[in-house]
């Protein structure tokens, strides 16, 4: 999805757009989280842990064959100035940089391929799906990852001890046949792993499915709320997928004219057929939710009949004894029964008698 306009942070629940505070004390203080991670021949060498921008450019710069990894696992305006100005990034591209909450989207600055992209992880105590936003700044030989929530993919804190420098090896740095061939290969692995990550977020809303199906049949008055708030959370990663395929779809467009090798083609394929698959199930699961809605809204109108039968029933079986207590009420003197003995017995006996007949027929009708 090509984006030149940034979209503004919408602070809801759940929301594509909502982002999580930065650390209070980062952003005071600072300090750069910048991790480096250098790739020579294929192979991970580990970085120290003092590199900068540029040393890690003077790296690059050494050798066709080496690839410098810069993760930002906090990035702070700081961080962005270093890069904007060792990389030279378009002033467009640094505005995009230091305003999340975006689309995902790639976009093109000269050298410089922007992308954005978001990964979902689901909350089974809140039955809540969370969204973490990357920027992705892909260059001849380099890649710079910002997590702009300060979350790495699996939504944990991304500057732990165990954050997202070291998941980051795992994730992105693990298969040297793929990191032959460039700075390409992390960016389609970290895609990859962002398309792993909706499955389980699709198995923990197809749970709250089921349970929703037991609770609308079972004619729980409180599901409607629940239904909604489940859709809403399909909706986010109906939006998170879909402008997912827009840019896999791009990036396809460019294998030619950027000379993309053939193992990290088939390599995207791969990661667009389980896209593909994750985003049936999303419409699939909206479309089921959709049904359900349809459904309870049905037997919520049924109850209501049934309601609105025994109250109708019980208004008649009330209207014949009040009928004749009004007709006996009207205290007119020429009303031969007011001055008969049976008259009140016989007044009563007929109230009792309709109610009775009422209450049978009603009841045969299942009304009652």
């Amino acid at each position: 999805m090509m984006q030149s306009a940034n979209d503004e942070a919408i602070p809801r629940r759940g929301g594509v757009f909502r982002r999580r505070a930065q650390s209070a004390a980062s952003s005071a203080a600072g300090a750069t989280t910048l991790r480096t991670r250098y790739v020579d021949q294929g192979h991970l060498v580990r970085a120290p842990r003092d590199t900068t921008v540029e040393s890690a450019q003077a790296f690059t710069n050494a050798s066709e064959n080496r690839t410098a990894l810069l993760l930002y696992p906090k990035p702070t305006p700081e961080d962005i100035a270093e890069l904007a100005s060792t990389w030279h990034l378009h002033p467009l591209l640094v505005e995009d940089l230091l305003h999340a909450g975006q689309r995902p989207k790639l976009e093109r600055y000269e050298d410089t391929l922007f992308l954005v992209i978001r990964s979902a992880w689901y909350i089974d105590a809140t039955e809540d799906v969370d969204f973490a936003e990357f920027h992705v700044l892909v260059r001849p030989r380099a890649v710079a990852v910002f997590c702009q929530d300060g979350r790495w993919i699996d939504g944990l804190d991304a500057d732990d001890a165990s954050g997202a420098a070291d998941r980051g090896d795992q994730t992105l740095l693990d298969d040297e046949q793929l990191l032959h061939h460039g700075p390409e290969a992390i960016v389609y692995r970290l895609l990859d792993a962002i398309v792993d990550g909706y499955t389980p977020v699709l198995r923990g809303l197809a749970i709250d499915r089921e349970q929703i199906e037991r609770q609308v049949f079972g004619g729980d008055a409180t599901v409607t709320e629940r239904i909604y708030r489940l859709s809403q959370e399909v909706i986010d990663l109906q939006q998170a997928t879909s402008g997912l395929s827009e840019l896999l779809a791009a990036l396809r467009k460019g294998f030619r004219r950027y000379d993309i090798p053939e193992p990290l083609q088939s390599y995207l394929q791969d990661v667009a057929d389980h896209l593909s698959r994750v985003e049936t199930q999303v419409s699939e699961l909206r479309e089921s939710l959709s049904q359900i809605l349809t459904v309870n809204g049905t037997l919520v109108a049924q109850r209501q009949n049934e309601d609105m039968k025994k109250i109708s029933g019980w208004a008649a079986i009330l209207f014949a004894p009040t009928l004749i207590g009004a007709i006996y009420g009207m205290n007119f003197d020429n009303m031969p029964e007011l001055h008969w003995s049976f008259g009140y017995p016989l007044a009563i006996g007929g109230m009792i008698a309709f109610a009775l007949v009422l209450y049978v027929i009603f009841k045969r009708q299942k009304w009652m």
